[in-house]
């Protein structure tokens, strides 16, 4: 009787299948397919074979079936992400985060941005499902219609049931600028609120009136500016903050919507002849790339815009693979103040005007 007969590797002439790994190893295909797509039982499997499966795998460059695991689980790998635009600032510190999750979990994506109209986010929705989408992944964006998908939303506010919201803690964010402006002896502070579009604009609005009455800040109408344009370049934040120094310079402090808005408000203020800080202190919002390279450097509430990103594409995946298990509804993160040069003591403020009151 002949004994420990080795088996013959693969034809390298054909492709490597499920099959031709379990003959060769000596194990099922039902192994070999759950350690390499590391089901959940997996960890029932000794050590020693999955190292065994996983070697061999890579020894014979196999490579799955992704049309028939398609078939066979209904995954298709790919998610469709929806936001409002594709432009530098907010958009690419939440997907850079979203990328790097998903390129370590092999899963592919279709972008799609509506520009803040009602009929593109509809027809996306629609468009993105027909292309056999396995979740959605929402910035700053709300679904319209029900899908029976897994959807996980950065900044959505959805109240929908199927929905996991990535929230950012505007209370806190709120407090921590406000204090900083107090801190600094600002009393007068002009206000900027976000587009009505804007999903995290009503939020962040209720929190400021909330700490500065807390704080004993008073907020003026007239020191009171209401963002509308639907645009993403500093130009948002330059006409209005231009129109409030034609009427008034009694404000030594302003509370810009979001980072892009700030740079915006800055050069109005140098176009109006003033200075930022001296003259008036400008506070932003995000953290943006360019926020610490701009000048001045941009002070700003930073949101862990990275670390949302990533955390929301691991939830929607978790959700897409494990459908049967319980997911949050709401998933809370902290922000930071982050100072820099764009803010100053209320002291410099009042001993710049008074030398150019003199002159």
């Amino acid at each position: 009787m002949m004994t420990g007969i080795k088996k013959n590797a693969p034809d390298a002439a054909r492709p490597v299948t499920l099959k031709t790994l379990a003959e060769y190893l000596d194990l099922s295909p039902a192994t070999i397919s759950i350690v390499l797509n590391d089901s959940p039982v997996a960890k029932s499997i000794s050590p020693a074979t999955r190292e065994r499966v996983q070697a061999a795998a890579k020894k014979f460059e196999y490579r799955p079936n992704l049309h028939a695991r398609m078939l066979r689980t209904r995954i298709t790998n790919t998610i469709g992400v929806i936001v409002p635009e594709l432009s530098e600032g907010y958009f690419t510190g939440v997907m850079l985060g979203v990328e790097e999750y998903l390129l370590q979990e092999g899963f592919l994506y279709f972008t799609v941005s509506h520009l803040g109209r009602n009929d593109l986010r509809d027809e996306y929705q629609e468009l993105l499902m027909s292309r056999r989408v396995d979740g959605f992944l929402l910035v700053n964006t709300e679904l319209s219609l029900n899908v029976p998908l897994p959807v996980v939303g950065v900044s959505s506010h959805s109240k929908a049931a199927g929905v996991s919201n990535m929230m950012l803690d505007h209370n806190f964010a709120a407090s921590k600028a406000l204090r900083h402006l107090y801190d600094l002896g600002h009393r007068k502070i002009a206000f900027m609120k976000g587009q009505r579009y804007s999903l995290d604009s009503e939020a962040r609005w209720e929190a400021i009136v909330r700490i500065a009455k807390e704080l004993g800040i008073a907020i003026r109408p007239e020191l009171c500016i209401y963002l509308e344009k639907n645009l993403w370049s500093p130009e948002l934040g330059y006409p209005p903050m231009r129109e409030l120094l034609s009427r008034t310079h009694d404000f030594t402090a302003m509370f810009c919507f979001n980072d892009t808005a700030a740079i915006g408000a800055i050069r109005a203020i140098e176009d109006a002849g003033l200075n930022c800080p001296r003259d008036i202190s400008v506070i932003g919002f995000d953290d943006i790339i360019v926020a610490e390279y701009f000048n001045p450097r941009l002070t700003t509430v930073r949101q862990p815009l990275h670390k949302m990103g990533w955390t929301a594409a691991q939830l929607l995946i978790k959700r897409i693979q494990y459908p049967d298990e319980p997911f949050p509804h709401e998933v809370w993160f902290e922000p930071e103040l982050v100072v820099r040069e764009s803010t100053a003591s209320i002291h410099n403020v009042r001993q710049s005007r008074s030398k150019r009151d003199k002159s």
